[in-house]
């Protein structure tokens, strides 16, 4: 047997089993830029970027020896009693480049599901309101608050609930399906009717303090808004008094071309939170907003001993430095839009694909089994997978059907080339049969 299969065998002894969805067999010993390399020393390219937390690949020699150099100063000192110059640095940096033109303050946490905790603590301070509405089919994290704004799967709410009580959540405007699956997509007008009836009938507008908005839905499926949706949604917000929050924790710091993801379409958040890829990989989130809100609450209301830590935070402004002394901004959109050049043609090469979408590298590939029913092919995507993992390819299927295609920001043109070949030559398997040898049981969301 296998050092890896050894590896996971031991690991099945010891690692609760609710830490981890199952794809591959991968047990990875070291990566470098957009490739990782297992155990047994075969490299793989990297599609997925660690769930987008590394926007500027693996191990960059700026991070690491930020890294290094911050250890060999101090590892830690609790920012909730004392004060260090990286937190300054790195507090004043996203504030200058978090969308919004009004004065912002900063809170460090150590995942994205404390700073969207932090979202509801704030919204509520603020407001003094009880409501917050977020959309089905989020993914806003493991914590009980971040739990509770989620609407993306069952095993994260069942047998220990109930959940936090507050918590509403509306269809997220989809462009590519209607409301309750339906073939076509919905008008701005009907996405915000449910919105709407919620106000007149059961929650009512002036005790609902935040909204909370993913730009992009990710794990939901890479699903883009119907335009307009967004600028209508803030304006009827505003007329009410509710703030708006945007998690930006899987589509920001250049995911999609732009700092935040936001800048991609026409309203401003009060509130936004980045996490993942903020510190090259290590623990770190941030909660950003309007000083008036991020002022509301006194300490300790939102603190953590090992938040804004000073190795975390040097790894962030590497991390940060990185991608504009590289340009991984305009990479993106550039990377992206050659990526969408051929995978655009998929839609009418192959009746598996039933729509390409995104922005930048944060890119979906709806696999479907009928094309005018949009009908979700859960196996097929897993299949295609399972493919591409056997052909040195890392990528996985996220809202059962949706390949999820997030590479580091710095791939290679030559990378991306053999990832699109891949995967072509994987959806010609699938139009031909030729993928069902694949056992994808017990694989998946």
């Amino acid at each position: 047997m296998s050092k890896a299969y050894d590896l996971i065998e031991e690991d099945e002894q010891y690692f609760a089993k609710s830490g981890r969805i199952k794809y591959y067999p991968l047990v990875i010993d070291h990566g470098y830029g957009a490739t990782l390399v297992d155990v047994e020393g075969k490299e793989y390219i990297d599609l997925l970027s660690s769930a987008s937390s590394q926007n500027v690949g693996h191990a960059p020699k700026q991070v690491s020896e930020a890294i290094k150099n911050q250890v060999d100063k101090f590892i830690h000192y609790t920012p909730a009693y004392m004060y260090h110059e990286p937190l300054v640095k790195l507090a004043k940096k996203l504030c200058d480049i978090t969308p919004g033109d009004f004065e912002k303050r900063v809170t460090f946490g150590l995942s994205g599901s404390d700073a969207n905790d932090g979202i509801v603590k704030f919204a509520r301070g603020y407001t003094g309101r009880p409501y917050v509405i977020s959309f089905t089919n989020a993914y806003h994290g493991s914590t009980f608050g971040a739990l509770s704004m989620s609407s993306i799967s069952l095993n994260m709410r069942k047998k220990y609930g109930p959940l936090l009580n507050g918590f509403y959540h509306i269809p997220f405007p989809d462009k590519y399906r209607g409301m309750f699956e339906q073939s076509q997509p919905n008008t701005v007008e009907e996405y915000l009717a449910p919105l709407k009836e919620m106000f007149a009938k059961y929650v009512p507008a002036d005790e609902v303090a935040c909204i909370v908005v993913e730009t992009i839905q990710g794990d939901g499926g890479l699903l883009e808004p119907v335009p307009g949706y967004f600028e209508a949604l803030e304006k009827l917000c505003h007329e009410h008094g509710i703030l708006i929050a945007v998690d930006d924790i899987q589509q920001g710091l250049g995911r999609t071309g732009t700092w935040s993801s936001v800048e991609h379409y026409n309203f401003t958040p009060d509130l936004m939170t980045f996490g993942k890829s903020l510190a090259g990989g290590l623990p770190m989130s941030a909660l950003v907003g309007r000083k008036e809100i991020m002022e509301s609450l006194d300490a300790p209301a939102h603190l953590f001993t090992t938040g804004a830590n000073p190795v975390s935070c040097e790894a962030a402004l590497a991390t940060l430095q990185m991608i504009e002394d590289e340009d991984l901004l305009q990479a993106s959109t550039e990377k992206g839009r050659y990526v969408r050049q051929r995978m655009d043609q998929w839609t009418k090469k192959f009746s598996s694909v039933g729509d390409v979408r995104g922005v930048g590298l944060s890119i979906g590939i709806d696999i479907v089994s009928d094309k005018a029913k949009k009908t979700r092919d859960n196996e097929a995507a897993l299949k295609i997978c399972n493919y591409c993992f056997e052909h040195g390819i890392v990528i996985i299927a996220v809202a059962g059907n949706v390949l999820r295609f997030q590479p580091p920001l710095v791939i290679s043109y030559e990378q991306l080339d053999y990832a699109l070949d891949t995967l072509e030559d994987a959806l010609t398997a699938l139009e031909h049969g030729d993928l069902e040898e694949y056992d994808i049981s017990g694989q998946g969301w």
